[in-house]
């Protein structure tokens, strides 16, 4: 299939650090530090479009925040790529945030980044004021907010899905990795995914991560239940996710009519471009 469009992944090289009580490791071994290096693999994979986040994990919000420029650099410089801006809804990364949403007008921008895996957490009080501003800084610039979820903790779907119930009448949620796990999987796709859809939440979910079985019961129920055709998204997450991998997993769930158009290609367009 020619065209596709990546509606996830990361740039930016973070430091070696020493995870779960490990030695200082480096796993993202594909992460690109510049980006002619990102370029020569959307080259090599024949992705037509992408947006770009910052890269993260190591738990310092610092390296997220400063990688900001290099994904407005790499809008700037190939039409091909849109940018996604890291915030943040803790109280500590107030300044931050409010730095960050300054350059939300920039030429290419399209998303705002929001993880609690560096912390915070949408149900948390003290997080309100700012999850307010950076969605209402979304609202008001047709940007989406682009979502990590993953099982249990503050990202899960019983916490990130708030964000959904509070600001996704409005605003468009992508919720990556379809919920994250066996059990956002089953939260998502077994009902709440389409309750909300069909109750005209503006909610997006892509398939990276997620486990075997989820990509084809997730295209199984949208044509079951006729809705949520035009709400999945392929991404590669690229250097965390395995972009062959994860586009030959998609593909063989969706086929190449219909739904693998809008899915590889339309959808992202539409939401992102």
């Amino acid at each position: 299939m020619a065209g596709v469009f990546d509606s996830h992944r990361h740039i930016g090289v973070l430091p070696t650090y020493p995870f779960y009580g490990g030695p200082p490791i480096q796993a993202d071994i594909n992460a690109r530090a510049t980006v002619a290096a990102l370029l020569a693999d959307l080259d090599a994979e024949g992705t037509e479009r992408a947006l770009v986040v910052p890269n993260y994990g190591v738990p310092d919000p610092n390296i997220a925040f400063n990688l900001n420029e290099l994904c407005l650099e790499a809008a700037a410089t190939d039409d091909r790529i849109r940018a996604g801006l890291w915030v943040s809804a803790r109280p500590d990364d107030e300044a931050r945030t409010t730095a960050a949403l300054k350059l939300a007008s920039e030429p290419g921008v399209r998303a705002l980044k929001l993880s609690f895996l560096l912390g915070g957490r949408p149900t948390d009080p003290a997080c309100r004021p700012l999850l307010d501003q950076i969605f209402g800084v979304a609202r008001d610039r047709g940007l989406v907010v682009h979502v990590h979820t993953s099982p249990g903790g503050s990202s899960d779907i019983d916490e990130v899905g708030q964000l959904v119930e509070w600001y996704a009448d409005t605003v468009a949620v992508h919720l990556v990795h379809l919920g994250g796990g066996v059990s956002g999987h089953m939260k998502l796709i077994g009902g709440r995914f389409f309750d909300w859809v069909a109750a005209g939440k503006r909610v997006y979910t892509d398939t990276s991560w997620a486990i075997g079985f989820a990509a084809r019961w997730m295209v199984a129920e949208i044509e079951k239940r006729g809705l949520g055709h035009d709400r999945l998204l392929f991404a590669s997450d690229e250097p965390w996710g395995d972009h062959a991998g994860e586009l030959a997993r998609l593909r063989a769930a969706v086929g190449d009519g219909e739904l693998g158009r809008a899915v590889f290609q339309h959808t992202c367009e539409s939401l992102y471009d």
